[in-house]
């Protein structure tokens, strides 16, 4: 077992907490929905990036490179300044949602390189600007531009055409559970010598004002270059600082006056050491060098082309001379990292795979985030304090009072979503698994505790709106997760884990039915399903067209959910076989859905239509025949998810359930004719449950494997091409409603037009296109041929077009023939520098046609599944022979 393994091992049985420090600070605390005291909800104005500096939060801290301890008491991020900013940089700029002209956008310039899963190692990039970093610029062009323009990014802005900028690589390495040691490395990238000052700065979580922690912490200066940082409840910590720093105190306290025109009650303010830096204000820091908040002040002067260091190294107990063993310390735990990393990636062989998987693992490790929200106190305000606005009481997620999150949480991106999703958690999951699967497992779990889940089952959706619905993808991460864990334990699973999910996963199912089908007739409604602007109305607000809408993929996702949840069931009848009961119970939903798509409320319409051989939406109108709503999208391809293979040895030891299956096989012949046949034995003596027999199986590959429609070079579109040319246009109620196939940014004012389902690729929905197809061929064994791509005259097996997809995917972050990476487009810089172009950035979403990526430039937590789809690649590689792949090669 290798040293990370050990101390993974050490975590779990909770011997050492390897984990207490981690990369816990947000990249973005200002602008968020738990810092938003205003009376509108106006969560972007109430608190700016400019006034952030000034403003001490109340839920959270952040930072550019940041670590805390578990509950972000002792916060730990590097600041930085070139002389010619107006302000230090303490925090990463980007657009608000109004401000962008697609939605929020962090505006600049970082990579996450590696981490091991207990934050023993870790390092990230910060480029940064030698001259002035352009706000006013990105924020004047952005909001001249339209939703039909491209976004203004940094690298837009010309200021590293001539490599004046600094590459800061930094680092941290963990001597034991509180003995770290971090460092900066900075290049100067120019032809001319720069000076930049490198502040590694510390602070308290501001806690003292809450009425829990009465008592204040404290920063002091011990000796001539350390640190002493004293909190009652956890004692001391000693910061050491290699050189000659000049060490600064303040407070972490808000700049009333400057903010709000309010006399302040305390000096030293959060702005102290920029204004002191900035603007010379020696009374703004303290004196007497003691606070909340301290930075240790390096001024380098670096040569062209040449490179300097700062190093700090903090401990529990105070060390004289702490850094004869610094770099040996952080040059272990790269060999260490390295070679956790080469056993996770033993089967990787292309190097190129390797950096990108490993970048990708490191960005879900950095993904990680304190998050502190406490509904209730957030509606009602702290004791002592000023009182919310009264509006409050009305408005956002007041209905979940009871929900109190203070946990470690994996984010979809820390700086464009700093809150987690539902959704976007279940999918982390997966890759996460392969690295720290207790991290994984204890994700999955969180949500669905019950200070989390609402009383009524609903699963909360993320802080704007914990109400929104997302898809029901829990129960597929907890049986997958399950699974990952089980064979990486040598075929033990964790029986407390599922069966502790299973349990509360039932009141989700409860509350699907319950809310979602609201007529009782298995036909589900759902709304925003994450796939917020992909139709030709906005799915939320179907009620404004006085309608209702029935959702083909709200209802193939409760299929999916009741087949996960009778494989869960399976699963757990290895330990108890009581639960073949609650099999049968998920074997009959699963079915009456299947029934009910096709007879919709028993009027002989359903979501398959005939003519295109597709899924899709039907929108009833009062008085009116229903209409089909012929979008082709990803709602018609979602019916290939709900896909289960078992073998046929699990029901032979399950007589009950065996026998109810046969019930319906005789009693119910049309239900069971609907759904692949499990009468049927497929390879090994396996049986099927699937939504789609094989011809709809085959029109819905037909149309999925065609280049012309969803076929790209880079995986799955979400919307067919075939609405390039060909418009989907619907007049409801006097309005004329229009979808077309936009394979870039949103042209769509629906949510903002930050998010766009109307072209582009999303890794979350080709990671379970190619979980299906794998699931499909487990039955048919390679009996079972399709011909891809559509109109190509070749027919290969299913475990080969998923490996072909997973390539597709995989290939947008590759370098191709020319060296050149799809993910970057065009950017002469991303794709030809060599400080630029093997530093992955791994975006929301992914253009249709070219593979350029877009949105939120870190979404490693859902777009991180290429890890997992490079690990799957090499995995089913035996199975693939050379000539057969040679065939589907992409150019």
């Amino acid at each position: 077992m290798n040293i990370e393994k050990i101390r993974l091992q050490e975590d779990k049985d909770w011997k050492k907490h390897w984990k207490k420090w981690g990369p816990y600070l947000t990249d973005r605390q200002w602008g968020t929905v738990r810092e938003d005291y205003s009376p509108n909800g106006d969560a972007w104005g109430n608190v700016t990036h400019h006034e952030a500096k000034s403003k001490a939060y109340r839920w959270g801290e952040e930072g550019i490179g940041g670590i805390s301890d578990h509950n972000q008491k002792l916060c730990i991020a590097w600041a930085f300044w070139n002389g010619k900013d107006p302000m230090i940089k303490e925090r990463l700029f980007g657009l608000t949602g109004p401000q962008g002209n697609h939605g929020e956008d962090v505006k600049e310039l970082y990579y996450y390189l590696d981490s091991t899963p207990t934050h023993s190692y870790m390092k990230m990039l910060y480029k940064y600007p030698q001259n002035e970093f352009p706000y006013d610029l990105l924020l004047q062009e952005n909001s001249r531009r339209t939703k039909n323009d491209p976004e203004f990014e940094l690298i837009d802005t010309g200021i590293f055409d001539q490599d004046e900028y600094f590459d800061i690589f930094l680092e941290y390495a963990k001597n034991d559970i509180e003995d770290i040691v971090g460092k900066a490395t900075v290049h100067n990238r120019s032809n001319e010598e720069k000076t930049i000052w490198v502040m590694p700065t510390f602070w308290f979580r501001k806690t003292w004002f809450t009425g829990h922690e009465p008592f204040m912490p404290n920063l002091s200066l011990l000796g001539q270059k350390s640190i002493k940082a004293y909190n009652p409840k956890s004692g001391n910590y000693f910061f050491s600082f290699e050189g000659e720093p000049e060490i600064l105190f303040c407070n972490n306290e808000t700049n009333r006056e400057k903010l709000y025109k309010i006399p302040n009650e305390k000096k030293y303010l959060k702005d102290g050491i920029n204004d002191y830096l900035i603007h010379g204000k020696e009374n703004a820091v303290n004196p007497e060098n003691i606070g909340t908040k301290a930075a240790a002040v390096y001024k380098l002067t670096i040569p062209a082309k040449g490179k300097a260091e700062v190093k700090f190294r903090m401990t529990h107990q105070y060390k004289e001379d702490s850094f004869q063993d610094c770099d040996s310390i952080l040059h272990e735990r790269k060999r260490d990292a390295d070679e956790f990393y080469s056993e996770i990636q033993a089967r990787v062989k292309d190097e190129d795979m390797r950096n990108i998987q490993r970048q990708a693992y490191a960005g879900m490790m950095w993904g990680k985030q304190f998050y502190y929200y406490n509904v209730e106190r957030w509606l009602e305000g702290d004791p002592g304090r000023y009182s919310p606005p009264k509006e409050r009481k009305k408005g956002r997620n007041t209905e979940w009072r009871h929900l109190y999150n203070f946990d470690i949480i994996s984010m979809p991106d820390k700086w464009e979503y700093p809150w987690y999703a539902a959704w976007d958690l279940a999918f982390h999951c997966v890759p996460l698994s392969r690295l720290d699967p207790e991290f994984a497992k204890s994700q999955l779990v969180l949500l669905l505790n019950e200070w989390y889940m609402h009383p009524n089952g609903q699963i909360p959706a993320y802080e704007w709106n914990f109400s929104d619905v997302n898809p029901p993808v829990h129960a597929y991460a907890v049986q997958r997760v399950y699974q990952i864990d089980k064979k990486m334990n040598g075929g033990k699973g964790d029986r407390e884990y599922l069966e502790r999910c299973f349990h509360k996963l039932m009141i989700n199912f409860t509350w699907w039915v319950n809310q979602k089908d609201s007529d009782g007739k298995n036909i589900f409604e759902g709304g925003f399903l994450g796939l917020d602007n992909i139709s030709v109305i906005d799915r939320s607000h179907a009620h404004h067209y006085k309608g209702k809408l029935e959702q083909a993929d709200a209802t193939s996702w409760m299929a999916m959910f009741s087949l996960n949840m009778l494989r869960i069931s399976l699963d757990l009848c290895e330990f108890n076989k009581t639960y073949q009961y609650t099999a049968i119970k998920f074997l009959e939903h699963f079915l009456y859905i299947a029934g009910a798509m096709n007879n919709i409320s028993g009027e002989s319409i359903s979501l398959w239509n005939d003519d295109e051989n597709f899924f899709f939406d039907i929108f009833h109108l009062p008085g009116k025949e229903p209409k089909v709503m012929k979008v082709k999208s990803i709602v018609g391809i979602i019916p290939l998810f709900a896909v289960e293979s078992i073998r046929l040895d699990m029901f032979d030891s399950l007589p009950d359930f065996k026998k109810r299956m046969e019930f319906f096989l005789k009693e119910k012949p049309k239900l069971a004719a609907l759904v692949s046949s499990w009468i049927q034995p497929g390879f090994e003596k396996r049986r099927l449950f699937s939504l789609l027999r094989g011809h709809r199986m085959k029109s819905i590959l037909n149309k999925m494997l065609d280049p012309n429609e969803f076929l790209s070079d880079f995986g799955v579109r979400s919307l067919s091409k075939y609405h390039e040319k060909h418009p989907y246009s619907l007049r409801i109620n006097g309005d004329n409603l229009t979808v077309k196939y936009t394979p870039g940014e949103s042209d769509s004012l629906m949510f903002g037009g930050n998010s766009n389902w109307r072209g582009p690729i999303w890794f979350p929905i080709n990671h379970l296109i190619i979980e299906s197809l794998r699931k499909f061929d487990y039955y048919y064994g390679g009996e079972f041929s399709i011909e891809y791509p559509t109109g190509s005259g070749n027919y290969v097996t299913m475990d080969i077009i998923a490996r072909e997809l997973s390539l597709r995917c995989i290939k947008i972050f590759l370098k191709d023939k020319d060296g050149r990476r799809p993910v970057y487009g065009n950017h002469p810089k991303f794709q030809e520098d060599p400080h630029f172009k093997d530093y992955i950035l791994f975006y929301e979403y992914f253009h249709g046609d070219n593979g350029r990526g877009m949105g939120a430039s870190h979404q490693t937590g859902w777009t991180g599944l290429v890890a997992e789809m490079i690990h799957k690649y090499y995995k089913s590689e035996k199975k693939t022979s050379e000539n057969v792949e040679s065939v589907f090669r992409i150019q």
